[in-house]
């Protein structure tokens, strides 16, 4: 029974919602724009903001169902099963059956999988990601701080002994610099693209001073 739902977990993870609603509702796979990653911030680069919204919920979604229900289901809720369904979960977002393997990074999924273990130290982390972005516009330097405040948060601000957990933290941080690696470079090089997020705002307002 542990097995079956080590591998709905799989399954479930592995739902490509960026490729799908990219090909069904505006005929393009993500995976051919931009970056070429099947995530949620080169599907908000490649169709945009509302799209990219609706991709990054389902992918925090499917991974905190993983988590969460299925271990709930399989009458296990222990943090080392729950961290098991979790990173299976994240494995079938980079891994995909359903699209020939080539997924995201994996960042929202993991988000999903910190929010159903450990949902304060998740909100934290989130309050480190918004106010990043709120500073800088750069999503990739947000997600490497917000993933590195985890660690922190799980080790000296809760202070937990659990040592799956402490691992787990820990490699959500290396994880997420290693992955970000070419935006590293690039954010050193100067390279790196911002989001505007205040666009339609500045216009409003200077359609009003003009007025």
């Amino acid at each position: 029974m542990t097995n079956l739902f080590l591998l709905l977990a799989y399954f479930i993870g592995a739902i490509p919602s960026s490729v799908w609603i990219g090909k069904k509702f505006y005929n393009l796979d993500v995976r051919e724009h931009g970056s070429g990653n099947a995530g949620a911030t080169n599907t908000f680069r490649v169709i945009g903001k509302k799209a990219g919204v609706i991709v990054l919920l389902l992918d925090i979604l499917k991974a905190w169902f993983a988590t969460a229900v299925l271990s709930s289901m399989a009458n296990n809720q222990s943090i080392d099963y729950m961290l098991a369904l979790g990173l299976v979960a994240v494995l079938g977002h980079v891994f995909p059956i359903y699209i020939g393997f080539r997924g995201g990074k994996g960042i929202a999924s993991l988000l999903g999988v910190i929010i159903a273990i450990h949902p304060l130290a998740s909100l934290y982390s989130i309050i480190v990601f918004i106010t990043t972005l709120l500073i800088s516009r750069f999503v990739s330097l947000s997600s490497i701080l917000a993933a590195c405040a985890f660690p922190v948060l799980i080790i000296i601000h809760f202070q937990s002994t659990h040592k799956s957990l402490i691992i787990f933290s820990l490699m959500v941080a290396v994880l997420v610099i290693f992955t970000h690696k070419k935006n590293i470079e690039r954010l050193f090089n100067k390279e790196e693209s911002k989001v505007v997020l205040t666009k339609k705002i500045f216009k409003r307002k200077r359609k009003k001073q003009s007025i």
